[in-house]
């Protein structure tokens, strides 16, 4: 993944153990089946646009308020959405977000914010949550959003992206913005359901859940499987003589087993995820034999996290939380057609911390959030080695840990007038201490018309990746312990406007300046990898978005934006950066119980690191009915109808300038409630 390397290790399907969890979990499911055909109480399909806005969304401030009077522009994606569109990954459902756009290497999917999407970077720039908990690791400061995303997206309620700058509250890697995915509970999806899903390359899916409520206890157990042999994928550059046809064959498997539990008694409530997901490596990427089929990685994640929520006073309530996690990367390159040039590569991240955060609304006129974070990486391990014969390359051991006090106050100042203050202090173990800062003023002009100005800073230190990895050979990579953290200033305006009770329409304007940007590239004294503080960068752009509802239960939701950024030093257009993004989502009914979705999205032009790639638009249809019969649900989704060809830009370790993406795919999906 990383470097350039894995240990080979058994698919989640085949260790005892999962298996074993997975199957438990099934035969629970069977064996306490019940009927129920009734919709999820969660499809928000046919609300009008009045009651979306009045929705409340927690991830903008810590605390619970409405859209319309968080201190940023709230995207909220629910779960009517992901069933309407047929996302299959969380990637899917960001792309369709304004202002953001999404890579995939045929590896890993990546995520870019306003015109940021730096080559080699593993959304470190995100802070992903679910349900208010991290899951960046330890090593990488990874935000997975792919098929290693710990959580089918069936299980997915909402998912809330708050754009912009958010380290006054959360501290490291809430840069562009923070990701926080709001699962379901057992009262949501009751009793016994399952579903299998085809598609193309081989795909195929199974999922099984149960839905347990006994008086004040509720509990949701889920398992996945995810199995896809892939296609065949040509690489012009290496159709030449001697290397083949260029002709990647059954390299792009895709394999991903997952367990999820939820449950809450009381004050009291216990989640438990784990994901493993195997990845083939098509693109002979960090300098590999091309076409080679042991070249894959293998990453492996659980988290656990028990929380207490109690109100001590009518007005004030008292959230403390503990977790564990874990996250396992192991690749495995190949560097010679014989056994003896196999190269190992991978990372141990273990970590464990806690949060305990206050919200008061004792004082008059004020709404305050005051908290305390800590959390101890026990490991941050890196290592590598070549198989046969066995030489050690890399052995690097480090641990860490970082404390955090903030607070935060929603000031009224009028009763069409609101104060967001807030301010963090972080310091770490490497990088010292680091204050941040965010206000944000928010006006409602009339009962239909809500003006915001914000201004907020926000950093991500530098990974022990990024920071310690060395391997001084081909496709190597050197270390840099003197980068520094990366800093942002972000100000945006932003107008919301009712238009009536069924349309609204949202426009932002914006400007970021990023100092001491950190960036991966080749040294031309010796070829390796290194990352620094390459340059200065300013983003500054607008976005406009459109909503509306029918009485019928047809909704639309399309967006435009515009951005530009640059390097403040040369004056060039960041990689990988489009100056146009155009999102369309349209889902209506249009016979009995069928729901047609269609989507398009266009991406303008971007540079890459050799050239450019060239502009695209994608169109994908999803049909669905939720009555098919009792308890029966049937979908199909049709991805790039029209089979368009386009690329996404490479990074330094592949030979490919550009990536060549999937042409016209589907996938078919049933779902029964017992």
């Amino acid at each position: 993944m990383r470097s350039r390397i894995v240990f080979r290790r058994p698919a989640f399907w085949r260790l005892p153990a999962s298996r074993a969890c997975l199957l438990a979990v099934l035969a629970f499911v069977c064996a306490n089946s019940r009927a129920d055909a009734g919709q999820s109480a969660s499809d928000l399909a046919a609300l009008p646009i009045e009651q979306l806005l009045a929705m409340e969304v927690s991830s903008a401030s810590k605390f619970v308020q409405k859209v319309s009077e968080a201190p940023s522009a709230v995207s909220i994606i629910t779960a009517a959405d992901i069933k309407a569109f047929g996302w299959r990954t969380l990637a899917d459902a960001l792309r369709s977000v304004r202002g953001l756009h999404a890579s995939y290497d045929r590896n890993y999917d990546y995520v870019g914010a306003r015109g940021f999407l730096r080559p080699g970077d593993y959304n470190t720039r995100f802070l992903l949550l679910v349900d208010g908990k991290r899951l960046n690791d330890g090593v990488y400061d990874q935000a997975s959003v792919g098929t290693e995303f710990m959580v089918d997206l069936d299980l997915v309620e909402r998912i809330e992206y708050v754009s912009g700058p958010g380290s006054s509250i959360y501290g490291a890697n809430a840069f562009f913005g923070v990701i926080n995915v709001i699962t379901r509970r057992a009262t949501d999806i009751p009793g016994a359901r399952a579903s299998v899903e085809a598609g193309s390359h081989g795909a195929r899916k199974v999922r099984a859940s149960y839905g347990l409520i006994t008086g004040s206890a509720e509990w949701l157990l889920s398992a996945t499987s995810y199995r896809e042999r892939g296609g065949n994928l040509y690489f012009p550059e290496f159709d030449i003589p001697g290397s083949g046809d260029g002709i990647a064959r059954r390299l792009d498997h895709d394999r991903a087993d997952s367990v999820f539990i939820k449950g809450a008694a009381g004050p009291f409530s216990l989640s438990i995820a784990h994901n493993e997901r195997s990845k083939g490596m098509p693109t002979a990427s960090f300098s590999q034999v091309f076409g080679d089929p042991r070249s894959q990685t293998v990453d492996t994640q659980s988290m656990v996290d028990l929380g207490y929520r109690s109100r001590l006073a009518a007005d004030t309530e008292l959230s403390v939380r503990l977790d564990w996690g874990r996250y396992d990367y192991d690749g495995e390159y190949a560097y010679d057609a014989a056994p003896l040039g196999l190269n190992r590569d991978g990372s141990r991240s273990r970590w464990w911390g806690g949060e305990a955060k206050l919200v008061s609304t004792r004082i008059s006129g004020h709404k305050i959030v005051a908290g305390t974070e800590y959390r101890r990486d026990v490991r941050r391990d890196q290592f590598n080695y070549d198989v046969n014969p066995y030489a050690l390359l890399l052995d690097d051991r480090r641990t860490g840990n970082r404390h955090a006090v903030y607070l935060q106050d929603e000031i009224t100042l009028r009763d069409d007038l609101l104060l967001n203050a807030g301010l963090r202090h972080d310091r770490t173990s490497s990088s010292g201490g680091i204050v941040n800062p965010r206000m944000a003023l928010i006006y409602k002009a009339t009962p239909a018309t809500t003006l915001k100005a914000a201004y907020g800073k926000a950093y991500r230190e530098p990974n022990a990746y990024e920071r310690y990895y060395a391997l001084s050979d081909t496709g190597g990579q050197k270390a840099n312990p003197d980068l520094r953290s990366e800093r942002i200033r972000s100000v945006e305006l932003i107008a919301e406007q009712q238009l009536a009770a069924d349309t609204r329409i949202t426009a932002a304007v914006f400007r970021n300046s990023v100092t001491d940007l950190i960036s991966q590239t080749s040294d031309p004294a010796d070829g390796l990898l290194v990352f620094r503080n390459l340059s200065h960068a300013t983003a500054y752009g607008a976005e406009f978005e459109a909503e509306k509802a029918w009485a019928r239960g047809a909704r639309l939701r399309t967006s435009y934006s515009w951005q530009r950024a640059v390097d403040r030093v040369t004056g060039a257009e960041l990689v990988n950066s489009p100056r146009h993004l155009g999102k369309l989502n349209l889902t209506a009914p249009f016979y009995r119980s069928w729901r047609a979705g269609l989507e398009a999205q266009y991406v303008s032009a971007r540079r890459s690191l050799q050239g450019r790639a060239p502009s695209y638009w994608l169109g994908n249809l999803t049909v669905s009915s939720v009555r098919l019969a009792p308890g029966l649900e049937i979908g199909a989704s049709l991805y790039n109808v029209f089979d368009r060809r386009y690329s996404d830009p490479g990074a330094e370790e592949h030979v490919q300038d550009l990536i060549a993406q999937n042409g016209r795919t589907f996938r078919v999906k049933l779902s029964y409630a017992f």
